[in-house]
């Protein structure tokens, strides 16, 4: 496929209701996932994971970018292909996550992202070995006095100076202002956040001069707490979560894929379904999800090579499903 530009790049990421298959997870939080499944976690079984994912028919049509660890956008796999052609292949395109996690800010509970003071090179590598966009996180926490604007500010402006090193070195910045889940907090919190996150990281990105038509956002929905003694439901989320993008987002931002944020598989797509059932946005509103994607799969799998079919159609079946609910034609009934 001819993609020249930026903008090319990030419309095709979300087009015609694909989405991202976020298998970025660092060697730590994988292994969590595995030690679930009684599964030792080592650089084969790693990539034998992510090949049976990549190789799965489930990401023809439905999955328009993987983010990937550096370890991943490294290996081959097991017949000697690099699993970034895999991907290719399918008509994905291969991406890296570039920040390098999170360490605690003014000795608070509140957290900063790092990883910009060697980005400029590390892209320039990423760019020559395939990569066509790249992620970087912020986490925003909920809580007693918390978050500061010096948080938030601190953690857009990062964002921002991100997205601009990506851009210089050619390829799209997914940027992830994460409002974190956890909590007791309403759904009418988790959206005054968001948008005091919002608006802070699209005035620091036209401040740097970042493209957002060749930018994604990856948000949080505007969803209850975990903790919360009422959760909001199915519709008063999607109608929140579209409210707080609207007022606060630019209409020639290339697209919106949504984080799963512990939400469970089938919720994130039910979510997803009705905020694209209500439409009428400027952008393609699509899906970023990691475990939301992956939890069938790998529980199919248990890290057995015979299982490998019974893994490739579960998530086949997730990534189609929330196809469907990027284009607003998900139904229950499918799920049976």
């Amino acid at each position: 496929m001819s993609l020249s530009s930026l903008e090319e790049i990030a419309a095709y990421l979300v087009s015609d209701g694909k989405g991202f298959l976020a298998a970025d997870e660092s060697t730590g939080t994988i292994g969590k996932r595995f030690d679930a499944i009684n599964t030792e976690s080592t650089e084969d079984s790693r990539r034998d994971y992510r090949e049976l994912l990549f190789r799965a028919q489930g990401m023809q049509d439905n999955i328009g970018g993987v983010i990937l660890f550096d370890e991943t956008l490294r290996q081959s796999a097991t017949d000697g292909t690099p699993l970034k052609d895999l991907i290719n292949s399918t008509g994905a395109l291969p991406g890296i996550k570039v920040d390098k996690g999170i360490s605690p800010f003014n000795d608070s509970d509140e957290v900063l992202t790092g990883g910009l003071e060697d980005l400029d090179e590390r892209c320039a590598e990423y760019f020559s070995l395939g990569a066509k966009f790249t992620k970087w996180r912020a986490v925003i926490k909920i809580g007693e006095g918390i978050p500061t604007q010096e948080c938030i500010d601190a953690n857009m402006k990062a964002l921002a100076d991100y997205a601009k090193i990506v851009q210089d070195n050619k390829m799209v910045p997914m940027v992830e202002p994460e409002v974190l889940m956890d909590g007791e907090h309403s759904a009418q919190t988790c959206f005054d956040v968001t948008a005091n996150c919002l608006k802070t990281l699209f005035s620091m990105l036209a401040a740097n001069g970042v493209n957002v038509k060749g930018t994604i956002l990856k948000p949080n929905m505007v969803v209850s707490g975990t903790e919360a003694p009422v959760p909001a439901g199915v519709q008063e989320v999607a109608e929140l979560t579209l409210k707080v993008l609207k007022e606060n987002v630019p209409s020639e931002l290339a697209g919106i894929a949504f984080l799963s944020g512990g939400q469970s598989d089938l919720l994130a797509t039910e979510h997803l379904d009705a905020m694209n059932k209500i439409g009428g946005l400027p952008w393609p509103l699509s899906f970023s999800y990691g475990r939301a994607l992956q939890q069938p799969a790998l529980k199919a799998w248990m890290g057995q090579s015979d299982n490998k079919e019974a893994a490739q159609k579960a998530f086949s079946h997730r990534a189609s499903m929330n196809r469907l609910a990027s284009k607003g034609e998900w139904q229950k009934e499918l799920e049976n």
